[in-house]
């Protein structure tokens, strides 16, 4: 019998089974360390810090150092492991204070306020934001690094051929115990000194900051360079502004639990004097609460946010309360769809309760880098597709104008808002099973609605609620704003204007929605909840034609 002719090995696999298990992990976890210390300490990203772009690096003196070039620095002490730090370096700050113009820059001071009390009023998301991007960014760096190692050590041995390779292990063998022991001898050691360093042996000494910032997440910080004399005069009023804005939404949303618990009170109260009355001899009426048998589906509907972060929690305690199964975002999340405002869409993903599914529908104050911001939040984000959340049958799309602060309204993209309403037209019209159109500005919806291939369409844009009023041949409710947003006023701070939420149910068995709840915060902090009113019903419409037109179908008896 013939015997099989073995397989070739390749020459670096047989090198390795020739080594000893030992000295393989011993190099794996060398080379390891080696790369994650260089991944780790050289990890650097470009995100946002309050409304600004910023640079962060990850540092070795145990401190977060906020970096403002000329103007100094503002350091406090850092979270982080050992003696890993973060040093953040805005990059809006110019090179030579002398190029400064000093009434534009207070008046830029003034107008990036409300910025900073954003920022200030919810870090968490900028926070957790910085660390993913900068875990990420360490972990390709450390992959780098080792792939590196790899194709140099397997070039190198190429390069000294296998004789050569020879005469060299033949004389380390005699001292390989002490080159694998020195080598971890001096990454222990090395590790060890740097981690039990005292913090005061390695942050350089600055001016400790001014009292105005006791009480907040930069009490005890040290500050630098000119930037001291800044802190003292001018960060009493950004403090200030920030503890008025936490005071005012805290107060708020105190008010607007005590709204909802008295109303479900009375609402109980009602249901059962309802059935009191139907228990009446002789009586038809109609109760006016759901059938029993029907297990709606709670939606909370948020529009033109506009970055008022301060609202976020006041979202969270109406989905909590409302038991809400999904939230629906009428557009508007940002002011002006910029990266910087990524912490506003972070925010607002984090006041959503885990495991409740967020759609969105973006404004023309959004943008695709914020439409990217909330894929990556675990939004789903309307691209003019019938999708399914918490068993509701939802089209919509993004706005097809951009509006910029100092550019004005222009197209977003190559349709016109005509032209959007009647491709979702075509697309409510081809599926006869969806439930709900959730688009931002509500005339882009009217080719849909006269065709009567959507019962219902939920908008934002005007910030003044309409509705649900008859439309077309559907029903059509316009949310106010949720930020308060009042003309010619920031959506930033305490409330300028009335803040508007809404909760629908909807019967996932007749497909249809029961009613809804009107949510409202006031300017004086004050917040009132609605009875649940009884959603109208949209009117039965003729059959479609396969050109999407009206035809008349009914049979005859």
């Amino acid at each position: 019998m013939t015997a099989t002719p073995r397989a070739s090995v390749p020459p670096w696999l047989a090198h390795l089974r020739g080594m000893r298990w030992g000295r393989i992990v011993v190099v794996g976890l060398l080379a390891l360390v080696a790369a994650a210390t260089f991944g780790v300490t050289t990890a650097s990203v470009q995100l946002s810090l309050g409304p600004h772009q910023a640079r962060y690096d990850v540092t070795t003196d145990d401190l977060v150092t906020l970096d403002v070039g000329p103007l100094g620095t503002v350091q406090i002490e850092s979270p982080l492991p050992l003696t890993l730090g973060v040093r953040v370096t805005l990059q809006e700050i110019p090179a030579d204070v002398r190029a400064v113009d000093p009434v534009k820059t207070i008046e830029a001071l003034s107008g990036d306020l409300q910025g900073y009390v954003q920022f200030f009023s919810a870090p968490r998301a900028t926070v957790t934001s910085a660390a993913q991007a900068l875990i990420l960014d360490a972990l390709l760096r450390t992959g780098t690094v080792l792939l590196a190692a790899v194709v140099l050590g397997l070039a190198g041995r190429a390069l000294l051929g296998a004789q050569r390779r020879s005469e060299l292990a033949a004389e380390l063998v005699p001292h390989r115990r002490v080159i694998v022991g020195t080598g971890l001898l001096t990454l222990a050691v090395a590790i060890t000194s740097v981690s039990s360093l005292s913090p005061n042996e390695l942050r350089p000494t600055g001016r400790a900051a001014s009292s105005v910032f006791d009480g907040t997440a930069l009490e005890g910080a040290r500050i630098t360079g000119r930037l001291a004399g800044v802190v003292d005069t001018y960060g009493g009023q950004v403090v200030e502004a920030y503890r008025e804005n936490q005071d005012f939404y805290a107060a708020a949303d105190d008010a607007l639990v005590e709204a909802w618990t008295l109303r479900a009170e009375g609402t109980a109260a009602r249901a059962k004097a309802q059935e009191l009355i139907l228990q009446r001899p002789g009586d038809t009426s109609t109760p006016l609460v759901a059938d029993a048998d029907s297990e709606p589906v709670v939606m909370l509907l948020v529009s033109d946010l506009h970055c008022n972060v301060g609202m976020a929690g006041l979202i969270r305690s109406v989905a909590e309360l409302a038991e809400a199964d999904l939230v629906l975002d009428g557009g508007d999340t940002t002011i002006n769809g910029t990266a910087v405002e990524q912490y506003c869409v972070t925010t607002f993903a984090d006041a959503i309760p885990n495991g409740i599914p967020v759609v969105v529908a973006n404004g023309n104050h959004d943008s695709a880098e914020t439409a990217g911001q909330e894929r990556k939040a675990g939004m789903t984000v309307l691209e003019g597709e019938v999708i399914t959340a918490a068993g509701v049958r939802i089209l919509g799309d993004r706005d097809p104008n951009e509006t910029r602060i100092g550019g004005g309204t222009n197209p977003g993209g190559e349709e016109t808002a005509d032209e959007m309403g009647e491709r979702l037209a075509r697309a409510s019209c081809d599926d006869p099973d969806v439930d709900l159109l959730l688009i931002h500005d509500p005339n882009v919806g009217r080719a849909a609605m006269a065709r009567g291939c959507v019962p219902v369409q939920l908008s934002g844009h005007r910030h003044v609620r309409e509705g649900p009023v008859p439309n077309g041949l559907g029903v059509r409710y316009i949310n106010a704003s949720t930020a308060g947003a009042a003309p010619g006023q920031p959506t930033v701070g305490p409330l300028r204007g009335t803040a508007e939420m809404t909760v629908l149910r909807f019967d996932p068995v007749e497909r249809r929605f029961l009613d809804y709840q009107l949510v409202e915060v006031r300017p004086n902090g004050s917040a009132s909840v609605g009875y649940r009113v009884t959603f109208p019903a949209a009117v039965t419409p003729p059959d479609v034609d396969d050109d999407g037109g009206l035809s008349d179908r009914r049979s005859t008896p």
